[in-house]
């Protein structure tokens, strides 16, 4: 069990203060979902709800020729061949805050790198984790996005204090390609240490064949996939009902070890332990 660590998980700093704040992501991931993925799919859900979105801090465009990257935004007279842009008019106001060993180092806003048609993108974020967590950037869950992948990375911020960025991929040539202010441009999702050290994700069995299922493993199958009878006659959002249940009844559970350990700690306060 990890044990609750009595700071916030996360902690985000916007230095651009014009930009959208980072917010929970939501489980009909902006209400983009089917609705019937909504409502019976509990697994779908959850994934789009695992983390926060983070909007990049303006809306503007990037072109790919095939050789070079070029950006605009509302404003801009035309294309600017990107190398490294700083977001209008941020390096003051960078420099005006900061003490003289930070001063001219404001994070840049767009930066080309040397990969083909790969651009890097700051969010305006700088983040703090609680010890031993660690933040995914990863795409969106569940959101569909046109012209352009991104790079997942392990970021441990509990470390590492820098600019919160992602590496898009434009994934075609001569067609503009739009990033809206208001549309998540990647998804930070909370990731304990522990769980993606080589000594745990090494720890694995594969079992090939159907008569490797042993007795207990059947049993489990049938309470999953056969009872309550066969899919056309199972009741539809059975199993993310059963979710739900079970996180109420943690929920509940929570709910009552914060409240006894609120009375143990009154009772001694009391006897002055």
């Amino acid at each position: 069990m990890i044990a609750a660590s009595p700071e916030k998980l996360a902690r985000f700093y916007q230095l651009i203060d014009t930009a959208r704040q980072p917010q929970r992501a939501d489980r009909s991931a902006g209400g983009l979902l089917p609705t019937r993925a909504f409502r019976f799919c509990e697994a779908v859900t959850t994934a789009s709800a695992f983390g926060w979105y983070v909007f990049p801090p303006m809306s503007f465009s990037l072109i790919w020729t095939g050789e070079q990257v070029a950006w605009t935004f509302e404003g801009a007279e035309d294309w600017i061949t990107l190398g490294r842009a700083q977001f209008p008019g941020f390096s003051d106001t960078f420099d005006d805050a900061a003490p003289d060993a930070a001063r001219g180092f404001a994070p840049p806003f767009l930066a080309a790198l040397p990969e083909p048609g790969v651009v890097q993108v700051w969010s305006g974020l700088l983040a703090r984790t609680a010890p031993d967590w660690s933040l995914l950037l990863r795409p969106p869950a569940n959101l569909p996005r046109s012209g352009y992948d991104l790079f997942e990375g392990i970021v441990e911020t509990d470390r590492w204090f820098g600019p919160l960025f992602t590496n898009v991929r434009l994934t075609r040539t001569d067609t503009p390609v739009t990033f809206d202010a208001d549309y998540p441009l990647f998804q930070a999702q909370p990731l304990h240490r522990s769980h993606y050290a080589d000594d745990r994700l090494n720890d694995f069995s594969v079992h090939v064949g159907v008569a490797e299922l042993q007795p207990d493993d059947w049993a489990a199958y049938g309470r999953t996939a056969i009872h309550p009878g066969d899919a056309a006659a199972r009741q539809l959002g059975h199993d993310a009902a059963e979710v739900r249940r079970r996180r109420r009844a943690r929920a509940v559970q929570r709910s009552v070890v914060v409240t006894v350990e609120s009375d143990l700690q009154q009772v001694r306060s009391e006897r002055g332990d």
